[in-house]
């Protein structure tokens, strides 16, 4: 029996049960308070979390566009290649297989694909980029969980060295890093699309339909205004030229100075854009734009035009040279002494232009004056950047009168207190060759898109005209004169009408004139009667005796105008030098063929040839064979180094014929070779021909026909 008034039993029961029940509903509200804040809340850091541990994005990169020259060839163009990538989650265990396999491909060390493989902190990590198709096949996957292959594009340069500073070159990710590659990139890039994989739960990668799937959209085509032959007459005919002269490095631009475009920009010692890693960065830099220089006599065509469009002289006034030597009181400072490279008497104006003797243009300069003298400078576009769709471009240097010391007026009369770049001197001295008028100076032609259809094409802009007509015409006949009978009589050659100025300029090194060091120029326009081409030649410090723009620059534009006279009448419809009745006779076949083999072929039929390229085996020729041409006209090679009868990069296209469809594919596939099939059934023709070597991931062409039992090819 129990006594006072306590809870009884039931009482204390029916208390417990309620603590019971209460405890439950917290922790029930404790759990649907976590609940909502994981599922509500934290919802998507935690699908984040299960999207990164079941859902993989894989980029496809888009196609970049082709980049042709003007007559349609292409220069650039792209082929499928091979990435390795990892996820080093994935990997695990198998990390030191992964790394033995690919370094024992690719020869580099095992630690290089441990340190990517043991980055926990990244589910996605490239071990190689493009790799070439051929290479590729070497690696095998099988048993490597968490390693992934994927298709990628990279960039052919399919003349190597030809116009190399020019055309630039693309990072890893084909982004475009300098030269037309950087200026166009926009063009050429296209835009990237994705797939996303799905890993199951043993880690295998598959695609999923659940998923989208954005397909990557190809880059627009670029249309250039260089043309290959002229861009491989100048390349080597410089590249000639600067080993014959010791020269340090050479440029030259040629352009059509109706247009404005740019028909070659050659730079020695050339950059190869499939080979650029290691390359010097010094290389890298297309000079034709990014360099200036002191022009040296190239400049007295402004201090012509000041002096003859403003009516100051005629070409038959006479002056009197001091023999050579100078000496110009320019007030309190020190006397100026100004030289001539030979002692002069009396000479006319037109011959002071020949023999461009500085003591005459110092004395002609005081009767322009500054202002004159330095709107002109300015009217020709000396101090002010072309314009040119080029990356890099300088502008020069010319100053104000106002900045002018005693001596400026006299010294920039014959090409020094003024800097410029040697496509500025091209785009005036195109000026004077276009009747006085300058245009800007451009380097795309055309933009296609993907179906190659013209989606803009470059207007030709004209920035002023400059002098008269009659000013333009009087100074070329002066610098006929100059190949005639003056300082570049080296450049003189029977029958081709070419004008010219040279130039000699003391080279400048840390402000300071380097001793004993030029920059020797350069400009011939042709044909001098119907202006088509300008020309201009610089080489930096020549160390072969002779150093003045006659002895060793004037030659090189003279052999250029000739080939270019002969092999590309497109540019000179109107030329006096067009050979007349000689026989027109096919281009024969030289493709495969060492080097010394295909010469010896062509100057038997009696063609001249040139060849482009380090290497001893020729790949291509332009004109392409078959093409009917005048005889005595120039055959442009391109050669590439042999190994094992085939050049390195390179495969030798077999023979499908007769072949079913499927199966040339495959074979085409197994060389690193893609097809391109028209029609279905048996190989009936094939383009390129069997034998021939080409680029690793380059396209063959496969014509099919029906199958029937005449066909059949049963091996």
């Amino acid at each position: 029996m129990t006594g006072g008034n306590g809870p009884t039993p039931a009482q204390r029961t029916i208390r417990r049960i309620r603590v019971l029940k209460l405890a439950f509903l917290v922790a029930f509200a404790l759990i649907a308070a976590r609940l909502v804040k994981i599922q509500v809340i934290d919802a998507p850091r935690y699908r984040a979390i299960a999207d990164r541990q079941y859902k993989v994005r894989v980029d496809l990169p888009a196609a970049r566009g082709t980049i042709y020259d003007r007559a349609g060839r292409v220069l650039v163009s792209s082929a499928m290649s091979a990435s390795f990538a990892a996820d080093p989650h994935m990997v695990g265990a198998d990390a030191a297989e992964v790394a033995s396999r690919f370094a024992a491909v690719f020869g580099k060390p095992r630690d290089h694909y441990l340190a990517k493989l043991r980055d926990r902190e990244r589910r996605f990590v490239y071990l190689e980029r493009r790799v070439p198709l051929e290479t590729a096949r070497r690696i095998s996957l099988k048993g490597l969980e968490g390693v992934l292959q994927l298709p990628e594009s990279r960039r052919i340069y399919h003349y190597d060295h030809v116009a190399g500073q020019l055309l630039g070159f693309t990072d890893v990710d084909n982004r475009g890093l300098s030269g037309v590659e950087l200026e166009f990139e926009e063009h050429l890039h296209g835009t990237n699309g994705h797939v996303i994989l799905h890993r199951d739960g043993l880690g295998h990668k598959v695609p999923s339909v659940d998923y989208p799937r954005v397909d990557p959209v190809e880059g627009h085509h670029v249309v250039l205004s260089i043309d290959l032959d002229l861009q491989s007459i100048a390349e080597e005919e410089l590249r000639k030229g600067v080993e014959r002269t010791g020269s340090a490095s050479g440029l030259a631009v040629m352009l059509d100075p109706a247009t404005g475009e740019v028909l070659a920009m050659a730079n020695h010692p050339s950059m190869n854009p499939n080979a650029v890693p290691g390359v010097d960065q010094e290389l890298l830099r297309n000079r034709c734009v990014t360099d200036i220089v002191e022009p040296g006599s190239l400049f007295k065509l402004v201090t012509a035009s000041a002096a003859l469009e403003h009516g100051l002289v005629t070409p038959e006034r006479k002056y009197f040279a001091e023999n050579g030597t100078y000496i110009l009181a320019v007030g309190a400072g020190r006397p100026q002494k100004i030289t001539d490279t030979h002692p002069y008497g009396t000479l006319t104006f037109q011959e002071a232009v020949e023999l461009s003797s500085n003591l005459v243009m110092a004395k002609v300069s005081r009767q322009i004056g500054a202002e004159r003298l330095y709107t002109m400078a300015r009217n020709y576009g000396f101090g002010t950047a072309t314009g040119v769709d080029v990356p890099g471009e300088a502008r020069g240097e010319l100053k104000k009168p106002t900045q002018w010391s005693g001596t400026t007026l006299q010294s920039m009369s014959y090409g020094y207190e003024v800097a410029v770049t040697p496509l500025q001197v091209a785009a005036a001295y195109g000026a004077l060759a276009n009747n006085g008028v300058l245009m800007r100076p451009t380097v795309l032609k055309q933009v296609l898109d993907e179906q190659h259809q013209p989606l803009s094409t470059t207007q030709q802009q004209q920035v002023r005209r400059v002098v008269s007509p009659q000013t333009a015409q009087t100074i070329i006949r002066f610098m006929e004169g100059v190949v005639e009978r003056g300082t570049a009589k080296s450049a003189f050659r029977a029958g081709l009408r070419l004008a010219g100025k040279t130039g000699t300029a003391r080279k400048v090194v840390d402000g300071k004139y380097e001793g004993g060091a030029y920059v020797a120029s350069f400009a011939g326009i042709f044909p001098a009667d119907d202006p088509k081409v300008v020309c201009l030649v610089m080489l930096d410090r020549p160390a072969g005796g002779a150093y003045t723009g006659g002895a060793v620059s004037a030659p090189i534009v003279s052999a250029i105008a000739a080939k270019v006279t002969a092999t590309s009448p497109r540019f000179l419809r109107n030329a006096a030098t067009v050979q007349v009745g000689k026989r027109r006779i096919a281009v024969p076949d030289v493709t495969t063929l060492k080097v010394g083999d295909a010469l010896a072929i062509l100057e038997e039929q009696g063609f001249d040839a040139v060849h482009t390229g380090p290497g001893e085996v020729v790949l291509r020729q332009s004109p392409i064979a078959g093409t009917t041409v005048t005889e005595g006209e120039t055959v442009t090679l391109g050669t590439a180094p042999q190994g094992n009868g085939v050049p390195r990069g390179y495969a030798e296209v077999p023979n499908l014929d007769g072949l079913p469809a499927r199966r040339a594919v495959n074979r085409l596939a197994a060389l690193g070779l893609e097809a391109a099939v028209i029609g279905s059934g048996v190989v009936a023709d094939q383009s390129p021909r069997p034998g021939r070597p080409v680029k690793a991931g380059a396209r063959v062409t496969l014509r099919c026909v029906p199958r029937s039992l005449s066909t059949v090819n049963l091996y």
